[in-house]
């Protein structure tokens, strides 16, 4: 077949109606390819591609809301990118011509199924499989329309990058927002912003700008870590593959540019070793091995494994992959294991590290995306089904739903279609479970109707599974909440008590938080009161926000969950040095009120000081200490708190420190009047 343009050919294959019945082609060689992602062997790569199996590969969905253009991008970025062929080229311009003005439809390219050409919406998932010299990818162009919101699901559910797209005219529409928040909650880490019809703005970037501040407004709590926002016209291909000549005050990325160059390295858990059993093989009564794909972690031959449920401890004798016997298996690998001794292990058993097992429960409190006509209600039964087990499951209750537009938290009894909750399942059977942040095949499950044997919901189970709730006086000193996953863990008293302590230190212990942007001057202010506090005798401990970086804090990046976990670890590590009677100076961007309220519930009210640090940002960025600024303006840092990430100032409660108007000298004089007022600084 002769090259046109560098326009190669793509396989053919039948799509399906909506009632999902096969029908006939309306042009010839189809356009959508519901089945296999992987173009045949005898037909070649776009031009310039690699075969090589260690190229890295990029999973990457669309969503938006209804004509944000998602199909016509999708179409633009195969064919600016020469990753379409020639009949289907063909195909596509045969039907333009037939149905619309003469123009192409690049989004015919992914709409393949005959309801969604006549609506001109896109109602399946439909995926798409190209290659660059840098990158391979898998597309999965999902539906806009609210009712499709399932699909949105589906095909967000193994992505690394979600690209959310909004029509420039409108700005960010509720379902804008519900498919950002769901890829929130699926853990994406990437989310590329592509506001969309530039050209029908006249590429104007107030219109640009206007449109990333309501949507960096709503996103602040969005737990993604990188949010990049491109300009650009699908219908024009205005900054799709080709930099745009309309837009020369953008200075970022092209979109493929961008999605040549994410980091997608952090996709395996190698940590947490995971087999869910599938199948047990037994062709003959010398051999017995259970299949299955190692959803995490690792395992090697002779290691030392734990058989869930039974409990019962062996070790690997071999692992089996279709070609060979290997030593080890990593994350995403499906093999036979073999065991040293023979245990009866079945389908849905799980088979774990001694030393790290997950949480074997039948109490789930997860987040959950509701897909069903008929709403959940507490007191309903569905079937469950985590990893290769499935189990009856009861709703116990509903805690709230989330507000979509303002991600606040409702009263409710029941989820309707396309909501979103926090709910509570009681299972008839064990579940071995992490939390969905950690890994996200134990971390997850399906609701299936059994009444309808339709998928009615999806779940991402939460932190502390089977944990009590802590209410703010359990809190407290001497009232340790139970630890999350750790059965066999008591708390133990202190050997000597903070009051002795404080008798032998003459003075009485506190918490100073300092909270406060990047070069505000609360580093430099509490480590001048530490100096001030140690000259008069007093005992005292400084954290500072690098410092456990380095160490405790060194597994954390900067997405807001992780943001989160780091102010609870340091609340924790505070209360261990208060409880031995020091004076404990805490210095932490924190930006989360949320945060620096739960450490404050950790110590009495009259031990805890809260010090907001402030100045102008013109300021902060001239001192810029860490040259973290500099970073963020050269795009080598994104999420910098007080640059593209908001800071929730303190209310009253806290003391005001305005490092533009007084010294340092000045504030540490302020602060020591306060910390008589607290009995500290005595």
């Amino acid at each position: 077949m002769k090259n046109i343009n560098q326009v190669k050919k793509l396989n053919n294959s039948k799509s399906q109606d909506q009632s999902g019945e096969r029908e006939d082609l309306q042009y010839p060689n189809d356009l959508h390819k519901p089945e296999g992602l992987q173009p045949p062997d005898d037909q070649p790569l776009a031009e310039g591609a690699t075969s090589d199996p260690e190229t890295d590969l990029l999973r990457f969905t669309t969503a938006g809301s209804v004509d944000d253009g998602k199909s016509t991008l999708i179409g633009r970025l195969l064919f600016d990118s020469k990753s379409i062929f020639e009949d289907q080229l063909d195909a596509l311009q045969t039907y333009s011509k037939a149905e619309n003005d003469g123009s192409v439809n690049l989004a015919l390219l992914t709409d393949g199924l005959r309801a969604e050409r006549e609506q001109g919406i896109t109602i399946d998932v439909a995926y798409r499989y190209f290659a660059t010299p840098k990158r391979k990818f898998i597309i999965a162009d999902t539906p806009g329309h609210e009712q499709y919101t399932r699909n949105m699901v589906t095909g967000a559910s193994t992505a690394d990058l979600a690209v959310i797209l909004i029509d420039a005219r409108k700005g960010v529409l509720t379902q804008s927002r519900r498919h950002a928040y769901i890829s929130s909650l699926l853990q994406i880490p990437n989310l590329v912003v592509a506001i969309n019809k530039m050209d029908l703005t006249e590429y104007r970037e107030s219109r640009f700008r206007e449109i990333v501040d309501d949507f960096k407004s709503f996103a602040r709590h969005l737990d993604v870590s990188n949010i990049t926002f491109i300009p650009i016209s699908a219908l024009q291909g205005d900054n799709i593959v080709n930099k745009s000549d309309h837009m020369p005050w953008y200075e970022g990325p092209t979109l493929l540019s961008h999605l040549e160059s994410v980091n997608v390295s952090y996709r395996k858990n190698l940590q947490n070793f995971r087999f869910p059993v599938q199948f047990v093989i037994r062709p003959n009564q010398d051999f017995r091995g259970y299949a299955g794909r190692v959803v995490s972690g690792s395992i090697s031959r002779g290691d030392d494994v734990l058989i869930l449920p039974a409990n019962e401890r062996t070790k690997i004798r071999s692992i089996l992959t279709p070609e060979n016997p290997v030593e080890t298996a990593v994350a995403g690998e499906s093999v036979v294991l073999q065991t040293d001794q023979e245990i009866d292990i079945s389908r849905g058993d799980m088979i774990v590290r001694v030393d790290d097992a997950p949480v074997s429960t039948t109490k789930l409190e997860a987040t959950v995306c509701w897909m069903n006509r008929i709403p959940l209600q507490p007191g309903k039964s569905y079937e469950l089904m985590h990893t290769t087990r499935t189990t009856r499951a009861v709703v116990s209750s509903i805690s709230y739903r989330f507000d979509v537009d303002s991600l606040q938290q409702e009263p409710s009894d029941e989820l309707g279609l396309n909501e979103i909750g926090r709910v509570t399942f009681e299972t008839a059977h064990p579940l071995f479970v992490d939390p969905y942040h950690i890994n996200g095949d134990t971390g997850s499950f399906i609701l299936i109707d059994p009444d309808s044997n339709v998928t009615a919901g999806a779940g991402m189970i939460l932190e502390h599974t089977e944990t009590p709730e802590h209410s703010p006086e359990k809190l407290h000193p001497g009232n340790v909440p139970e630890p999350a996953n750790k059965e066999n863990v008591f708390w133990e008293e202190l050997n000597i008590s903070r009051q002795k302590r404080e008798q032998k230190n003459g003075h009485k212990a506190g918490v100073i938080w300092f909270t406060g942007v990047s070069g505000a001057g609360k580093t430099t202010i509490a480590r001048a009161l530490e100096n001030k506090l140690w000259d008069s005798g007093h005992q005292t401990m400084h954290l500072d926000g690098d410092q456990l970086r380095h160490g405790l804090n060194s597994d954390l990046g900067f997405s807001p969950s992780d943001r989160r976990e780091n102010i609870r670890r340091v609340g924790e590590v505070a209360r261990l040095f208060f409880e031995q009677g020091n004076i404990v100076l805490c210095s932490f961007v924190s930006p989360y009120q949320s945060d620096r309220k739960a450490v404050r519930e950790l110590f009495p009210d009259d031990r805890f000081l809260e010090v907001h640090v402030h100045c102008q940002p013109e300021t902060r960025i001239r001192r810029d200490p860490k040259g973290l600024y500099r970073k963020a303006k050269l795009g080598q840092i994104t999420s910098l708190t007080g640059f593209d990430s908001e800071y929730e100032a303190p209310g009253d409660e806290a003391v005001s420190i305005d490092t533009d108007q007084i010294k340092v000298e000045e504030a540490v004089a302020g602060l020591a009047s306060h910390l008589h007022i607290y009995h500290i600084y005595e």
